[in-house]
């Protein structure tokens, strides 16, 4: 254990990318460890085996270290209470499954899924709500083995006292969950793998977890999970149940907006800690966003580092009301860290979006991205550099023009920007320098020659190479995408200006 006993855990499922709920847990886990010199012991939750999706540990993993929040224990790292995937630990499980079917704590259910079925259709009947009535008299533990050497569906449920349940929780205070709500549950199902429920006690006290801090929808499982450390003799850890997360118009933050986002036809949000990171989100913004969601450093400071954070995290400062997940701030936050961290980690940071993005700018070598980086400077997420530069990677040819733009830069005033476009020409194929220092001499000396501002010759020139009006400054422009694709950009524009101007 930890030199102050201080032990907690993050415990995922193999289900795909870590959620940002499950990330802002992972944090306040990470944080409140770091914060009081404990240990973080990352356990996989894999007893649902329907639900395991092929690569998930690697990708969760990769996303925890992104976010800078390496565990102590667990896969990778080992420890002296592993194994760490519940999968591995089914003989644990068991051994402690006997000692309560022993005591009568826990008994053989032998109802199949066609009767529990059954059962709830008599309730929706009745306009009530399903609750598990316990069998009396009871099915005898020979009985539940015969059933179950017989092929038959066999479950074995926890038996709930009979009293009312109070959760003791850091943030949320005492909570009487009352027995009525309560009611037996399966803690190990019909194919002998323990449910959620059982191997998360049996292991949190194996493991010598002290705290657990986790989502508030899982405040209603803390009743079952302490009538069963109860029964076995285990500790209670110290519950801390964290707010859940929501999107702005009040919608609780889920895997599933990206299905509605699908089926009306528009961009998925951001849901998975991938997204962001393939979106173009800096680690160091994402985690400062997301520890501020339902925690508060106070002094109303609000950009830290996770030193910093670390620092000042404790469990008082939590709070219990529901997180608003506001994009737009997070836009900003990013915005800002982009603009405080030093060239080298920019660099980096815009390497590692590249290459997980797939996008075009892997092409470029640190150079030419430094480059990129000093000349977008403002920029919001990496993804405003790869829209800003995109033209770099499109054939002269294949380049295609926002109507918009033209009709604004190009066609307005009878066609005055292709006009300047004319007469620059000459000028640009006569250059000798290429580089953005030339290029701004050559357009400075160009406007003063036809007495206009810059704004006339340099729009019409960044629609002729980018098809658009967007673009880093338009003498870096000229200079990255060099004379020749430049000169053939122009000449392309004014051989399309019938097409153009008739859009």
């Amino acid at each position: 254990m930890s030199d102050n006993g201080i032990r907690v855990r993050f415990a995922p499922s193999p289900t795909g990318y870590l959620h940002i709920g499950g990330a802002r847990t992972a944090l306040f886990n990470w944080l409140f460890a770091r914060r009081h010199g404990g240990r973080l012991v990352l356990r996989i939750e894999d007893t649902d085996r329907n639900r395991h999706i092929g690569d998930s540990l690697e990708k969760i993993f990769a996303d925890l270290r992104w976010l800078g929040l390496e565990w102590d224990e667990g896969p990778e790292h080992g420890g002296e209470f592993g194994p760490y995937a519940q999968s591995e630990r089914l003989k644990m499980y068991q051994q402690h499954l006997d000692a309560l079917l022993e005591s009568g704590s826990a008994y053989y259910a032998l109802e199949s899924p066609e009767q529990l079925a059954a059962m709830r259709e008599q309730a929706k009947t009745e306009k009530g709500e399903f609750k598990y009535q316990r069998p009396d008299p009871l099915p005898t533990p020979e009985q539940g083995r015969q059933a179950r050497e017989a092929g038959e569906h066999v479950t074995v449920r926890f038996k709930m006292p009979d009293r009312d349940i109070v959760v003791r929780d850091a943030v949320l205070g005492e909570v009487c969950i009352p027995r009525a709500e309560l009611e037996d549950f399966v803690i190990q199902k019909s194919d002998g793998w323990p449910t959620y429920h059982f191997a998360c006690v049996v292991d949190d006290e194996l493991m010598g977890i002290t705290h657990v801090l986790r989502g508030q929808e899982h405040l209603m499982n803390t009743p079952k999970h302490v009538a069963i450390q109860e029964s076995l003799g285990f500790r209670t850890p110290v519950y801390a149940h964290l707010s859940i997360i929501f999107n702005p118009d009040g919608s609780k933050m889920s895997k599933r907006d990206k299905e509605k986002a699908a089926k009306k036809g528009i961009a998925p949000p951001e849901i998975d800690v991938h997204d962001f990171r393939r979106n173009g989100y800096l680690p160091e913004a994402l985690s400062n966003f997301i520890s501020l969601l339902g925690w508060s450093p106070g002094e109303d400071r609000e950009q830290m580092t996770l030193e910093e954070t670390t620092a000042l995290f404790s469990l008082d400062r939590v709070n219990p009301s529901n997180a608003k997940f506001d994009r737009d701030k997070l836009v900003a936050f990013n915005t800002d860290w982009a603009a405080r961290l030093s060239p080298d980690r920019l660099l980096a940071a815009l390497k590692d979006f590249a290459t997980v993005a797939n996008s075009p700018l892997t092409a470029d070598d640190d150079q030419t991205l430094a480059y990129l980086l000093r000349i977008c400077k403002g920029f919001r997420t990496f993804r405003d550099i790869e829209t800003k530069t995109n033209f770099l990677f499109i054939k002269d040819e294949a380049i295609e023009f926002d109507p918009k733009a033209v009709k604004k830069a190009l066609a307005k005033n009878d066609g005055a920007g292709f006009g300047m476009l004319e007469r620059v020409l000459g000028a640009l194929q006569s250059a000798e320098d290429w580089t953005a220092t030339a290029m701004e001499g050559l357009v400075t000396r160009f406007c003063e020659s036809e007495d206009v501002k810059l704004g006339a010759i340099a729009q019409p020139l960044r629609v002729a190479v980018t098809g658009t009006m967007v673009s880093p400054p338009i003498y870096d422009t000229l200079a990255l995408l060099g004379r020749d694709r430049t000169i053939n950009r122009i000449k392309r524009t004014l051989t399309m200006r019938e097409s153009l101007t008739t859009q």
